[in-house]
């Protein structure tokens, strides 16, 4: 999801990723997903360059199930639903970030 520039505030990117095994060290993985979307992505590095637009992405760890839990909430579990892998909103990410802390039982 975006990170909206505001003010003299500089945009980024935000994610939400549900590991299956978590990195010994998120800010590792951070820095090297972020320096893989650059080799990828000319205009993500052209953005990134000493932070001229965008300022390094931002990664949440997503509690175990929670794209599950989110996607049975809106009943769209099955084959046929796949979770929003880009938005150009807020919308889904806040959403997970709500569910993030709400204690499944």
């Amino acid at each position: 999801a975006p990170i909206f520039m505001k003010d003299k505030e500089k945009g980024a990117h935000e994610w939400m990723i549900e590991f299956k095994r978590k990195p010994e060290c998120i800010n590792t993985f951070t820095k090297v997903l972020d320096e893989t979307l650059q080799t990828l992505n000319s205009d993500y590095e052209a953005k990134r360059y000493n932070n001229m637009t965008l300022n390094s992405l931002v990664v949440n760890v997503a509690r175990e199930n929670l794209f599950y839990d989110w996607l049975k909430d809106r009943d769209k579990l099955g084959g046929q639903h796949k979770i929003p892998r880009l938005s150009n909103q807020r919308d889904y990410l806040e959403q997970l970030k709500n569910m993030q802390v709400k204690i499944m039982f």
